[in-house]
């Protein structure tokens, strides 16, 4: 069968099922269907090996919120969105600790530029405290890093992230990145979060060395927005959706190159799903209210 492309843990829950063709649930694999602050949010768990085996994704937690309403621009549609992702990244995270929130990708590539942007709305408390910690004892450490990429910078994310967690010594990595979804109609419109760390450069195919528990020896959470669709994971699904199933995948990945497919407007999409990502985490770590979060970025 033709292997379609997704970072995304519900999408391959769905692939698994289709492949299947089964509606029941898959052992190792546990799923729910909730509302949040009027944001559909799903949650698969993968329980052990066996579900990891069938989903590609290592055992944990994956909390997908679907902002797809979010563009609407209904009533206080921002807030709604802020306190959605930080309410789930807070049930996550431990609850007390410094942070080290990293923003990977490419700033200067707006389809990679989540990581990032989302930094730039991240409230950095680390030097304030050591500075005053009278005026500051309120808040919880955070600090700040954007790795870059390997070919403007010469350093893995991974190696850049092991230096600075051994030099700050934070209590868990917050990572936000980039991911590939599978249907354009999630593209801009999800959020994933997950405690089982992230692969960077793994939703355009160009995986590097990964960032969780195990490479780094401290908690590590992601956060990814999907921000392309790959070209062939694409066409598959529109062909099969005209009732051709009998698909050659030879010719599908014919490109000596992967293809991907993002939105004409994919920065001002990026910009705004970004600083949600940015706030939720501030709500997550900090106990600061939107209005808060504001006056301290401005």
């Amino acid at each position: 069968m033709f292997a379609k492309r997704t970072d995304l843990a519900l999408e391959a829950r769905e692939l698994w099922q289709e492949s299947a063709e089964k509606t029941s649930r898959l052992s190792g694999v546990k799923a729910a269907k909730t509302k949040l602050e009027g944001y559909p949010l799903t949650r698969v768990e993968i329980l052990n090996e066996k579900g990891a085996q069938a989903l590609g994704k290592p055992p944990g937690s994956y909390l997908t919120l679907d902002l797809t309403t979010f563009w609407q621009r209904k009533a206080d549609f921002f807030e709604r969105a802020v306190r959605a992702v930080g309410s789930q990244l807070k049930e996550l995270l431990p609850s007390q600790g410094p942070a080290l929130v990293v923003g990977l990708g490419n700033g200067a590539m707006p389809p990679d530029a989540v990581g990032p942007l989302a930094a730039d709305s991240v409230l950095v408390t680390r030097h304030l405290i050591a500075a005053m910690p009278k005026h500051f004892s309120g808040f919880r450490p955070v600090a700040v890093q954007r790795t870059g990429v390997l070919g403007t910078t010469g350093v893995e994310s991974a190696e850049a992230v092991r230096g600075l967690v051994a030099e700050v010594q934070p209590s868990l990595v917050i990572a936000i990145d980039a991911l590939a979804s599978r249907r354009v109609g999630r593209v801009c419109t999800t959020v994933q979060l997950s405690d089982t760390g992230i692969i960077p450069g793994s939703g355009v195919g160009n995986h590097r060395a990964a960032l969780n528990r195990e490479t780094l020896g401290i908690p590590v959470f992601a956060i990814g927005i999907p921000t392309v669709v790959d070209a062939a994971t694409l066409a598959a699904d529109l062909l099969e959706e005209s009732g051709i199933t009998d698909i050659d995948e030879e010719k599908l990945r014919s490109s000596q190159q992967n293809l991907m497919v993002t939105p004409r407007d994919i920065d001002a999409q990026v910009r705004d799903l970004a600083k949600v990502v940015g706030y939720g985490i501030n709500w997550a770590l900090q106990d600061l209210e939107i209005e808060e979060i504001n006056a301290l970025l401005s």
